[in-house]
């Protein structure tokens, strides 16, 4: 059917001229237009909502008071940090109430490149779920990591034109930005009348001008309600991101009032299988908000018709004439528990239960992709000049870190050695693409760990391999399991492998369901919590994963070297 004639149709449609395929009767609809609720019929025909009103219908279903609401949108989600590939993880979002997510894959595009974003828009084109991309303006980061792949504005320009293409993903290297760097701002030439993400975590006043004066439009770094209030006050839009490791919600809901609502939308940003199969996706985000106080359609608008707004999304968002029906259906508002999911007017899940099948991709473009040559325990050797070093100091509820001196314990030719009555460990970043072998070693406190070593390929952003421990042996023998599994998770302890998990998908997620590495994934924890020492980090993996990205402060790793962020610069762990 051409444009007209399916424009006319719908005319025909919505005037009650004709019937329309599916009827919704006797539904509680939420109009986020009019913060209202409005009892009436929804009339549904070729995955478009034709009105609200009298209609007759092919297909009548009664809905018996119960509350229908837009499908949720995720405004800011990396899809790999679910450790599983996307078919996967829409099969359990779905149920969950989540119908669009605007994604940002510059986790596997680090590792791959082009072809690691065109891996993600072919797995993500036939699947009941919506996915938006922002291209990845960082990748690598920074220029202070060895990342697997380098996209300048040339390299993005040949996707920017793509319909699922919404703009230029977060602007991490906001030094760059405030300074105008030539690179940065040919991105940002590239994303014109298009839209921009942020990522300027505590930057304020001028430099905060410096940083949005171009386009950016949004930020999901706010931590806490002074930030969040001047960043609104510029007409950014404030996602409040609930992940695994960074939760902002509970901090920054006070902020959100009937003046500012309209500015807020929701994230997870980053979030494990563990907690989107126990808490859920964005309808945990509603659920929390409500509970902490915000009115049940205040936050529906924050998790749908906002984030819909923000990125030009005309036809998501509402339940209304010309939008798709993509609906969730909830027996109440306040515990919002969503019975059912209607994907363009298909139920897709009902009862927490898939109604659809997904289909494995195909993974030979984004596998073995962990290149490490020989690592010795000589390698991972820490020099000092004295017994007195910088150390990183991990922060147990938040990614920001803190730079710290501490006196540490060293053997007779000043090599640092772990003492079982000092809280620091070593950690090393080490090069996993094949084009440097670079090793960067550190000290971190806090983690409190002790009896072996954890290993893994998820390092923000770059994704090296990250490794932290008491003993070199167990870190070399943690660095060899990873080898073998072509990426992955491992705990290595007095000379075995206890636990681990293969990620040989980029090095980023395993190509099994989301159930089976959840399970996994907590074994894993557990063994870190209960057995290797008094961890008290919600996620330490998450956590671990973090300490290598150097654009969050104030001190992080990367396989170049210790990082202070606030200087945007290497520092020496001696102490002068």
């Amino acid at each position: 059917m051409d444009i007209k004639k399916k424009y006319k149709r719908r005319v025909e449609l919505a005037s009650g001229r004709d019937r329309v395929e599916l009827l919704l009767k006797n539904c509680r609809i939420v109009n986020v237009f009019s913060h209202s609720i409005v009892r009436g019929d929804v009339a549904i025909d070729s995955g478009k909502i034709i009105g609200i009103g009298d209609y007759e219908a092919v297909k009548v279903v009664d809905m018996e008071e119960q509350f229908i609401a837009p499908g949720l949108i995720d405004s800011h989600e990396h899809m790999e940090s679910c450790l599983v590939t996307p078919e996967q993880l829409a099969r359990v979002i779905v149920p969950k109430g989540t119908t669009t997510i605007i994604a940002d894959p510059h986790e596997i595009a680090n590792v791959c490149g082009l072809k690691g974003i065109k891996f993600m828009m072919d797995a993500t084109s036939d699947i009941p779920l919506n996915v938006f991309f922002m291209l990845p303006s960082c990748v690598p980061a920074t220029e202070f990591e060895t990342s697997g792949a380098k996209l300048d504005a040339e390299d993005l320009k040949t996707l920017m034109g793509e319909s699922i293409v919404l703009g230029l993903g977060e602007l991490m290297d906001y030094p760059g930005v405030i300074a105008g760097k030539e690179d940065i701002i040919d991105k940002i030439l590239l994303a014109d009348r298009k839209i921009i993400d942020g990522h300027s975590p505590l930057i304020s006043g001028k430099e905060l001008n410096a940083y949005a004066i171009n386009g950016v439009k949004t930020d999901h770094e706010c931590t806490n309600l002074k930030e969040m209030e001047e960043k609104l006050s510029l007409g950014m839009y404030i996602a409040i991101r609930e992940g695994s490791a960074a939760r902002d919600l509970e901090k920054l809901i006070p902020g959100v009032n009937k003046h500012t609502e309209r500015r807020c939308t929701f994230c997870t940003d980053d979030k494990h299988p563990g907690d989107i199969l126990e808490e859920g996706h964005i309808d945990h985000n509603v659920r929390k908000a409500i509970n902490l106080g915000v009115d049940p359609i205040s936050a529906i608008k924050m998790a749908t018709v906002n984030t819909a707004e923000c990125y030009k999304l005309r036809d998501i968002g509402a339940i209304a004439p010309g939008y798709d029906a993509d609906i969730i259906v909830l027996d109440n508002l306040e515990d919002f528990n969503i019975r059912q999911v209607y994907k363009k007017g298909i139920l897709v899940a009902e009862e927490g239960q898939v109604k659809f099948e997904v289909e494995k991709p195909e993974l030979s473009a984004v596998s073995n992709t962990v290149t490490i040559g020989d690592i010795s325990e000589k390698d991972l050797e820490i020099h000092l000049d004295t017994d007195i070093a910088k150390v990183i100091r991990v922060n147990t509820s938040s990614l920001l870190t803190e730079m710290v001196v501490r006196k540490v314990s060293i053997d007779g030719e000043r090599r640092f050695i772990s003492n079982k009555h000092i809280d620091i460990l070593k950690i090393a970043v080490i090069e996993r693409h094949g084009k440097t072998g670079n090793i960067g070693l550190g000290l971190i406190e806090n983690f409190r760990f002790k009896g072996g070593a954890l290993a893994c390929t998820i390092a923000h952003d770059s994704h090296n391999l990250i490794v932290i421990g008491d003993s070199d042996a167990d870190m070399v023998l943690a660095i060899e399991k990873i080898k073998e599994m072509d990426g992955g998770i491992a705990i290595a302890s007095e000379g075995e492998i206890v636990e681990f998990l293969a990620l040989p998908v980029a090095g980023l997620m395993s190509g099994e369901d989301m159930e089976t590495v959840a399970e996994k994934i907590s074994k894993i924890t557990k063994y870190l919590h209960n057995k290797m020492g008094r961890n008290s980090l919600k996620d330490p993996l998450m956590t671990l994963s973090f300490l290598a990205l150097p654009v969050i402060p104030d001190i992080k790793i990367t396989d170049r070297g210790l990082f202070d962020v606030n200087e945007f610069s290497f520092t020496d762990i001696n102490v002068e």
